[in-house]
């Protein structure tokens, strides 16, 4: 069992400047191997998720690991929380290489930087796992609930995306009723925001390749297609997968209004502003999917009620009114807007 450290640096080349700690795990009894990404623990520890994936080199799972962390400074500073940015990744196929043995070893190497880094659930594992991680470490949230944990953050996830979405159509139409949005995912969360949608009286369509998913979805009252989006929306959510954001698919689409679940939507952060330029409005996702995070830190660390978290997770319509606000008076991109408002929490707190 070993751990390697890179203070600012990591593999030649990729850039991982701006970053406090790189940390690479391996321990060869369980084939496990992680790394850890600290961005900034400016505003706090480290709160992140672990996401294990077959990465198909250790280059792309770093890349993914800096990238994720970055995310999740600016994410826990627009929310408003007292954490910083970190992420982790493991490499392997969960379903054939998690077990037990690996999630503790994995535990003592997130016990091992003493709170520097909170780890959590993300695509790969889930509070089950979190339980064994626990195991090894305090330093951890989303447990299950049987464990003293805040369980499944996805209706929370749902939820702030739902209230990101809500704000920004009031902005442009006075609110959802009578707007069609389409939704790339029916996972834990898209399935929820289907849900949410329907109630608030807009048509929701929603793309998932999974035929459960989508038996899912047609129960809540959306309309359920089998692979892409297609047709005219007025709200594009991307769920799924990141990435999906472009001026061209957006425009594709119909669609006026871009606020979903999924993280890093944009391909390249030059199409925050062809798509301010193309007069379409894009809600950041790390400003509209904070609500998982604001539940599980609320809940497990911070000790909020019940009805704490659920108004912390609501007031995520209030950041994204201010972050609107800010970009049409200085008229600037909405992503360029919501990371100065992260920079300015930042420097405070500096300061």
């Amino acid at each position: 069992m070993r751990a390697e450290s890179h203070p600012a640096a990591a593999e030649v080349d990729v850039d991982a400047s701006g970053h406090e700690e790189v940390l690479h795990c391996h321990d060869e009894a369980t084939g496990l191997h992680a790394i850890i990404a600290i961005h900034d623990t400016t505003l706090g520890p480290g709160l992140g998720g672990t996401r294990f994936r077959p990465y198909a080199s250790e280059q792309d799972a770093l890349r993914d690991a800096l990238r994720l962390s970055r995310g999740m400074t600016s994410k826990n500073a627009a929310a408003g929380l007292p954490f910083g940015g970190a992420k982790a990744v493991i490499i392997g196929d969960p379903r054939s290489t998690k077990t037990p043995e690996l999630l503790r070893a994995y535990g003592r190497f997130v016990d091992g930087l003493g709170g520097r880094y909170v780890t959590a659930a993300d695509l790969g594992t889930n509070s089950d796992d979190l339980d064994i991680v626990g195991e090894e470490t305090t330093h951890i949230t989303g447990r299950t609930a049987a464990a003293g944990g805040a369980g499944d953050s996805g209706p929370a996830t749902a939820l702030g995306v739902f209230s990101a979405l809500s704000a920004a159509a009031d902005r442009l139409w006075g609110g959802l009723s009578g707007r069609t949005v389409g939704i790339e995912g029916a996972g834990k969360v898209g399935g929820v925001l289907a849900r949410l949608l329907v109630e608030a009286g807009a048509t929701v369509v929603v793309a998932d390749p999974d035929p459960a998913a989508r038996e899912r979805v047609r129960a809540t009252g959306a309309r359920a297609a089998e692979e892409t989006l297609a047709g005219l929306l007025d709200v594009y959510a991307p769920c799924a997968l990141g990435a999906t954001v472009t001026v061209e698919r957006v425009t594709e689409l119909g669609a006026r209004l871009v606020c979903g679940a999924a993280n890093n939507q944009l391909p390249a952060a030059e199409e925050d502003a062809a798509l301010h330029a193309a007069g379409i409005l894009w809600v950041p996702d790390y400003v509209a999917n904070a609500g998982g995070v604001i539940h599980l830190a609320g809940y497990e660390r911070l000790g909020r009620t019940p009805a704490q978290v659920d108004d912390d997770v609501r007031h995520i319509a209030e950041t994204t009114r201010e972050i609107l606000a800010h970009a049409a008076e200085a008229g600037i991109p909405t992503g360029a807007a919501a990371d100065e408002v992260v920079a300015a929490r930042l420097a405070a707190a500096r300061g």
